[in-house]
């Protein structure tokens, strides 16, 4: 089969083979043959700046050197990485973000526009053309994320996000609830450093401890907040209970039961179906035994059918809460040290998007006990009713009779 041969394919040829001033002269014939207008539609075909084909169109009326010089001694404009030795280092941060990997910044695409404008904040001089010529230099292109750092990608992967979509039309095809759940990172309350920055007055930076040893309580346990987040995808809600316990499975399910009390029933009055989206590892994880029986309880108690729909592995970040809730939880205290309980409850409860994102947070200073094992009986006797399709990530718990205590 003959290889079409294309426009584009005819300027890469060309511009490889002809030096400076010939690559430029035929950028201007080019761009002369479509008149006005010609330079912008060249330099767009060509990636040239405008400039360059505006210098070629002057060349045109010069006479050819008669030697093989391209410029006039000493002639050319020094590159701006030569001028700016930090040029690089500070666009190279810019593209490779360290730190928190909880920080929006890790999911955002910067354009060239965003570079630049991020780059003059730090005092360079740079236009789009100088980012992009450094940037291909550097053989960077634009690529979309590959959600696969967390672990290897399972083979089912993709079917089971068929049977998370479905579930989800189903249940919102009836106008039950639906809500997807997760706990946020733990984190150390004091005053200690929070990544981000914030516009201040000149003068008024906040001074925070050097060093993160964790404040103590009276009990000498590390004084931290651990916040269980709760996103209504319905009503685009957040609920977050803050503990200052443990991370355990107890904890979460009393997290959705608080939500279910104090919103939960009242939006959804008569319901008899729920459906959570989470991940398959941690407090909520697919081999969780506490969290089955913990979900055994909330069941009986609320008289709720509860169907569970687990992420498959190294694809945490999909689940909506992620994006939903986190990430502007995130933004919304950064660089603020969260001191106090009451410092965090106040600055999610603050949480708001341009969507209209709401979030509520309380306090929950239960103590949840780590290390409870669920014996095979105890497994046996919960009501769970599983999908043929990895029934471990995809099931039901019913509630059941009254005399069942758990």
């Amino acid at each position: 089969m003959t290889q079409t041969y294309t426009q584009q394919d005819q300027y890469e040829l060309l511009k490889s083979n002809l030096n400076e001033r010939q690559w430029r002269l035929y950028l201007a014939s080019e761009a002369r043959k479509y008149g006005t207008g010609g330079i912008s539609h060249i330099a767009q075909l060509t990636s040239a700046a405008r400039t360059t084909i505006s210098r070629g169109i002057a060349d045109m009326e010069l006479p050819y050197p008669q030697d093989d010089r391209i410029r006039l001694p000493g002639g050319g404009r020094k590159k701006r990485i030569d001028t700016d030795p930090t040029l690089e280092a500070d666009l190279e941060d810019l593209l490779e973000p360290k730190g928190d990997p909880m920080r929006v910044v890790q999911w955002t695409t910067k354009s060239l526009d965003a570079l630049v404008a991020s780059l003059a904040g730090q005092g360079h001089e740079v236009t789009r053309n100088t980012v992009r010529l450094i940037l291909k230099a550097k053989d960077f292109s634009l690529k979309a994320n590959k959600k696969n750092i967390e672990g290897v990608s399972h083979p089912d992967r993709d079917g089971q996000f068929h049977v998370i979509n479905a579930t989800v039309k189903d249940f919102l095809s009836t106008g039950d609830p639906i809500i997807s759940v997760d706990a946020k990172k733990k984190e150390l309350l004091g005053n200690y450093k929070n990544g981000g920055t914030t516009w201040r007055a000149k003068g008024s930076n906040t001074v925070v401890n050097a060093y993160d040893f964790g404040d103590k309580d009276e009990r000498g346990n590390v004084k931290k907040a651990v916040p269980y987040g709760i996103y209504d995808i319905i009503r685009n809600a957040g609920y977050v209970n803050v503990g200052t316990s443990a991370d355990t499975a107890a904890f979460s399910v009393e997290s959705i039961r608080r939500w279910w009390k104090d919103y939960g029933q009242t939006l959804y009055p008569g319901k008899a179906d729920l459906l959570i989206t989470c991940d398959g590892g941690g407090s909520n994880g697919s081999r969780n035994r506490l969290w089955k029986k913990e979900l055994q309880r909330l069941a009986n108690e609320t008289r709720l059918s509860i169907t569970i729909r687990h992420y498959p592995p190294a694809t945490s970040k999909w689940n909506k809460i992620e994006h939903r809730l986190f990430s502007y939880i995130s933004v919304n205290w950064r660089a603020k040290p969260l001191t106090s309980l009451e410092v965090v409850i106040d600055l999610i409860s603050k949480t708001a998007t341009k969507t209209g994102l709401t979030v509520t947070a309380i306090p929950d200073f239960t103590t949840y006990e780590k290390g409870l094992k669920i014996s095979d009986k105890e497994l046996a006797s919960l009501s769970i009713e599983r999908q043929d399709f990895h029934g471990e990530w995809n099931y039901t718990i019913v509630p059941q009779t009254d005399g069942y205590s758990a």
